[in-house]
């Protein structure tokens, strides 16, 4: 399942898991046309691994 929308500074999603626990993405900043215009806060139990995507490897290893 894939889910695409636009977000402005300031606003967020939450991600809920079977368990009702919940992911937080919040967008601390959005600016266009700027290189790095784009800063996520996300907010997890610590149970969840938060991995970068250039670093993740395909596991939960």
């Amino acid at each position: 399942m894939a889910l695409t929308l636009g977000r402005k500074s300031g606003e967020k999603v939450f991600i809920e898991d079977e368990h009702g626990r919940n992911i937080e993405v919040e967008v601390i900043r959005a600016e266009r046309n700027v290189k790095h215009a784009l800063k996520l806060r996300i907010t997890a139990p610590q149970e969840f691994n938060i991995v970068r995507g250039e670093i993740y490897n395909g596991n939960n290893s």
